[in-house]
């Protein structure tokens, strides 16, 4: 009778159990959830990179002083002295160590950069007696976007102020003219080029000039001197009929600019309504 071989055991069998619903809470209270950190970001105003500027005569290199400079510490609420030291952390001379090497702040060609990794260099500056956010009359931080926002603001002005010259009849311009001291007995197209060369130069002056009360009544005391209805001395304002005096002038001063300064007042209040008739049966 054969004999039958008996077959050799295989792998077992993989026995999949089903996770109870206590072991599934357990394993979701052990996974917690990681979440990735946001990128560290410096405050604005520390984390850029600034320039500053000399605005007038900034030579071709200038190096900032540096010795006993002492400004106001607001955190410490006490007067400071303090330094640049590149490798120091702190611009404070009482917390830089003993071995602290002062570094050189040159402006060249009038400009200095400063760069976002050196905050000391920046605090140093930002503090700085010269700079002109201080006080001080040396340099001054370049703000691109105000400076462009002044510059606009300026041209406009400058094209509302030719405007005035191109479009207002010559009687308004003549009072204007007057107080800018411009000859009013020549035509009216060189009136209006020796204004339209103020009104570019000192365009805010210009158009604040139409407004102004002390300017028509310097126009009114002018054209009355022009006209011989009043006399203006060194020593006075006279009417010329009767050499009568109205008002005195101080020394060293012009009479015409005090008797403006009279009619504004509120004695003066009645000269100034007189001159005005007498021009009006001009």
């Amino acid at each position: 009778m054969a004999q039958q071989t008996r077959r050799a055991p295989g792998r077992p069998k993989k026995v999949q159990t089903e996770a109870t619903p206590e072991v599934v809470q357990e394993v979701k209270k052990e996974v917690k959830k990681t979440s990735i950190p946001l990128k560290w970001k410096e405050k604005e105003s520390n984390n850029k990179n600034v320039e500053y500027i000399i605005p007038t005569n900034p030579g071709v290199a200038y190096l900032v002083k540096q010795s006993n400079v002492t400004v106001y510490d607001k955190e410490k609420d006490t007067v400071r002295t303090m330094r640049y030291c590149p490798n120091e952390p702190s611009i404070w001379m009482d917390e830089q160590s003993e071995n602290a090497v002062r570094g050189s702040v040159v402006f060249r060609e009038g400009r200095l950069f400063v760069r976002s990794d050196q905050p000391n260099l920046r605090q140093f500056m930002s503090l700085h007696p010269s700079n002109m956010a201080n006080g001080g009359n040396l340099f001054k931080t370049v703000d691109k976007i105000k400076d462009a926002e002044q510059e606009l603001s300026k041209e406009f002005e400058v094209y509302d102020a030719v405007a005035k010259v191109r479009e207002c009849d010559i009687i308004d311009l003549i009072p204007v003219a007057i107080y800018f001291g411009v000859r009013t007995d020549a035509k009216s197209t060189e009136i209006r080029h020796n204004l339209l060369r103020i009104a570019k130069k000192n365009p805010k002056s210009f158009i604040e000039a139409f407004d102004s009360p002390q300017v028509k009544t310097r126009a009114v005391v002018q054209q009355s001197v022009n006209y011989q209805i009043i006399t203006s001395k060194s020593n006075g304002c006279y009417w010329t009929d009767s050499n009568s005096l109205i008002v005195s002038t101080p020394a060293g001063m012009d009479t015409v600019d005090v008797m403006t300064r009279f009619c504004l007042t509120e004695k003066g209040g009645i000269v100034l309504d007189k001159l005005e008739a007498e021009l009006a049966k001009l």
